[in-house]
């Protein structure tokens, strides 16, 4: 596992079972627990939740700036994928669909579970929610052990 995702899940992990993920607040996000609960990084993007580099984004993407280990545009993306995990149908404006309890436990786990589906794929390891092997059998027999 690379440093940057594990400290990521390390901070998303924490925001979740302390009770300190908002979708909706831009230090309470994904993004915004990944970067210590700052807001910096909302400035790279003119919409919470776009995936479009505003003028500040691209300069820094441009010019190789890591934020916690990220690009801005896998920044963007990372955020992206939580809103939509979490019930949203896009960037958060008037036009989006919104869950009706953004906070609640069952919307934040799916958001969590995109993230770190995402997280994995950006760093080329196989999911580390993926939980499917567990069930896999060979010959009626589990074929993996419980460690």
């Amino acid at each position: 596992m690379t440093t940057r995702l594990n400290n990521a899940l390390t901070k998303l992990y924490k925001a979740f079972h302390n009770n300190e993920l908002h979708p909706e607040c831009c230090k309470k996000c994904a993004v915004g627990n990944i970067c210590d609960n700052t807001d910096t990084w909302k400035h790279l993007t003119d919409v919470h939740g776009s995936v479009k580099l505003n003028y500040v984004g691209l300069v820094n993407q441009n010019f190789g700036k890591r934020i916690h280990g990220y690009t801005p545009l896998e920044l963007l993306q990372i955020e992206a994928e939580f809103l939509k995990g979490c019930g949203y149908s896009g960037p958060i404006d008037r036009y989006c669909k919104k869950p009706k309890d953004p906070t609640q436990t069952d919307n934040l786990f799916n958001g969590l579970c995109a993230v770190v589906a995402y997280l994995c794929k950006l760093d080329h390891i196989p999911n580390v929610m993926d939980y499917t092997k567990l069930f896999e059998v060979e010959n009626n027999q589990p074929k993996y052990e419980l460690v």
